[in-house]
Formats: structure tokens, sequence, C-alpha cells
């Protein structure tokens, strides 16, 4: 079959799936924006993406959708006339529009769809943490506008693919029938416990398993992903652990939400509890490569996880599967996942003591644990293993549709 991905980040999700298909002898091909550098093996061309636009208003998410399907249209359509390219699968992600005009320039094509996540003004996300949200009927009506480009890409989708039961469920009910539930799935080979492993800290000393060590992994450190809650909580547990090592990865931009009204939310949370912390036990890292990611799930004691209401971080399910101990907030996304007291432990969200408390505690009694992080690691591989249970269904999802 010939199968054409299209994402703005390609790889982005199909990171595993687009070169398993390849080795199955289908024709695969990627359509991503010329900004992107990630590389592939997979044979990739580039579309130009729209000028930068900055309407303003409730319309400013769909505008910007709409000339991103737009400016891959046009180059779906010179494919097709110059190189009489026609795909059997058009795979893409719904997020950024990119697939919402690709089904008039390939009618006779299965057009498939990577359903992440559905925006509601109540519920989830939006409003969920008080200290951030925006009161009125405009920050509502923005949320409900940036569904519009999800549902078209969803209605116009032949079927669709979540990677958690919650994030499906997130869609309006008459769609959630042609959504299938597989997961991206994780290298429970490589993300392993490893009783060897050594973490270097920046500027001298090493992590090892067994060390008493925090840690905390976002792509951003923002309040979406609870950053402001685990640096409210780390006072108490520095004070109670003196020997602990907290290890903070993440950059200092924003992925979702708000952006801070100056500097970075990062520098913001830490000086509200600078003058209660030993800073020589913090290493702030920033963002790292995988394998050095890797390498701190190995070495660490017990891993903090939270988040609204929203996209769960393969990074927790890369904790699971290394052995880590998980303390994760008590939020959908992560409860599908982790039952409290059987493969990890669960803190309400918000609540800042009881974080410091449970942190505190799997730091100061780790073998009490071991059971549950040996449930975390069956967890992972049983559910989530990207070889034996993610790619296979993957594989047969894109088939099966190609064959229609």
């Amino acid at each position: 079959m010939k199968i054409l991905f299209v994402h703005q980040n390609f790889p982005g999700q199909f990171l595993h799936l687009a070169p398993a298909l390849a080795r199955r002898g289908h024709e695969v091909l990627a359509l991503t924006a010329e900004t992107n550098k990630r590389s592939s093996p997979i044979a990739t061309l580039r579309y130009r993406a729209p000028a930068k636009l900055a309407p303003d208003g409730v319309a400013r998410a769909f505008s910007e959708a709409a000339e991103r399907g737009a400016s891959v249209t046009r180059a779906a359509a010179q494919l097709r006339s110059e190189r009489n390219y026609v795909p059997d699968v058009v795979f893409g992600h719904g997020g950024w529009g990119e697939t919402l005009f690709l089904r008039e320039v390939w009618p006779e094509a299965q057009h498939l769809t990577y359903a992440e996540f559905f925006y509601n003004a109540a519920g989830q996300d939006t409003g969920f943490d008080p200290e951030f949200s925006k009161d009125g009927i405009g920050p509502r009506a923005s949320v409900v506008a940036r569904r519009a480009h999800l549902l078209m890409a969803i209605n116009d989708a032949d079927s669709a693919v979540a990677p958690t039961n919650w994030q499906a469920s997130t869609f309006p009910a008459p769609f959630r029938d042609r959504i299938e539930v597989i997961h991206d799935g994780i290298d429970t080979d490589r993300v392993a416990p490893q009783p060897s492993a050594v973490f270097d800290l920046p500027g001298g000393g090493q992590l090892r398993p067994g060390d008493e060590v925090l840690s905390f992994v976002n792509r951003n450190l923002e309040p979406y992903r609870g950053y402001h809650i685990l640096m409210r909580a780390l006072p108490e547990v520095m004070a109670a652990r003196p020997e602990a090592q907290v290890v903070i990865v993440g950059a200092e931009g924003q992925s979702y939400g708000p952006r801070p009204g100056t500097g970075s939310w990062k520098e913001m949370f830490l000086n509200e509890v600078r003058d209660r912390l030993d800073l020589a036990r913090i290493h702030f890292l920033g963002q790292l490569p995988y394998a050095r990611f890797v390498a701190l799930m190995q070495v660490t004691r017990v891993h903090a996880y939270l988040t609204y209401p929203f996209v769960l971080s393969w990074s927790m399910l890369e904790a699971m599967s290394a052995g880590a101990l998980v303390v994760g907030s008590r939020t959908a996304p992560v409860e599908e996942v982790i039952r409290d007291g059987v493969n990890g432990r669960l803190v309400d969200f918000f609540d800042i003591a009881g974080w410091s408390r449970a942190l505190t505690d799997a730091l100061a009694s780790p073998d009490r644990d071991d059971h549950l992080r040996a449930a975390a690691r069956v967890t992972i591989v049983e559910g989530y293993d990207m070889k034996r249970c993610s790619l296979p269904a993957l594989v047969e999802f894109v088939e099966r549709h190609g064959r229609r």
C-alpha cells in the first residue's frame, strides 16, 4: 500500500509506526512542515507553513488551523498533479489543521486521524486550576472555538486512534465509535530497571540506583503539569530528607496554558520558596537527551508526576517501565494507569501537604514500596509495550483500513 503520514513535527507520534509499515513492504511517505528539523528514515516532503497569523478574538485557533490546512493541501495537490501520487491511506494528526482539506485532494483514500484531545469549556483542563482560571464567558468561548478544526478533522476521518481511554472520552459521543484506543507504546526493553545505571550530575557527582533521588520531568516547567505544586511541596520534603537529591527536567518555555506575566514559571515558583530550600541539592537540568532521561528514570527512587485533566505524558509510563515508584496526581488521565497502593501512589493535585508527606514517605522507605515498583513495571509491559502490544495493533489498524 501507499501510506502518507502528515504531521508538522514528523515523526511525532508516528516515530515507530511509520518505519514498521515500511519494513512490511509498504511505500511510506511523510509530509511535514519545512521548519521541522527532526530526522527520519522515512522519505519526507515538506510544505511551506503559512505566515504566522495573529488575529484578534475567538477565531484565532481556527484561522491558524485552516491556513495551515490550506498550505498542506496545496502541497498535496502538487504531489498528485506532478507525481500522480495517490495514497491508499492518509494518516495525520488532527490537532493543527493539516488534514482539514486532504479528502478534497484524495477522495479515494482512507483518511485516519490521531485524536489526541478534545477541548471542553468545563470538566477537563479548562477551569481546573482556580489560581490560573479566567472568569467570564469570553475565555470559555475561546475554548469552545478551539474545537472547530478538531471537529472537522474527526468528522472527515474514516477512523481515528486515541492513546488512552480518557483522551478518547473527551470527544463528543457521536464520534467515539470511530475512535480506537491504542497507545503509541513504550520500549520496555530499553526503558527497564538497570542496577548498573549511572546518572551524571552537572558540575560533578553521580547518582545510582538506591540513592535518594526525587525526579520531576516536564517538557516545560509550567502549571499544567503541576510544577507549582511540586515546588510548594519541596521545602518540607527537603527538610525531612537532608540527603535527598532533587532532579528537575524541563525547559523554561510554555507548552500549554497561559504564559506568566513576566519571566518564566520556573523562576516564579522557585523564587516563591527559594529561601526554604537547599539549592545545592536541587538540579535544574533543562531538557535532556533521551538516553540521559532513561538513565535518570533508572536511578530515581521516586518520580513525581502531576497533570491537569489533559494529555497523559509518555514520561510517566516510562518512569513506571524503568521500575520507579511514581507518585501521581489523582486526576483522570493518571488514574487510568495508576491505582493507589497497587502500582503507585496517588495524591490530590492541589494537596500540597499531602504531596510533601507522600514524597517524604516514599524517599524514606524504599523497600516498603518495592512491590509497587514491580507492579508498575508489569502494568507497562502487559498493557503499553511498544513491540508486543502497541505497534502490532497500530500496524493492524492502518493495514485494515488500507484494504478497504
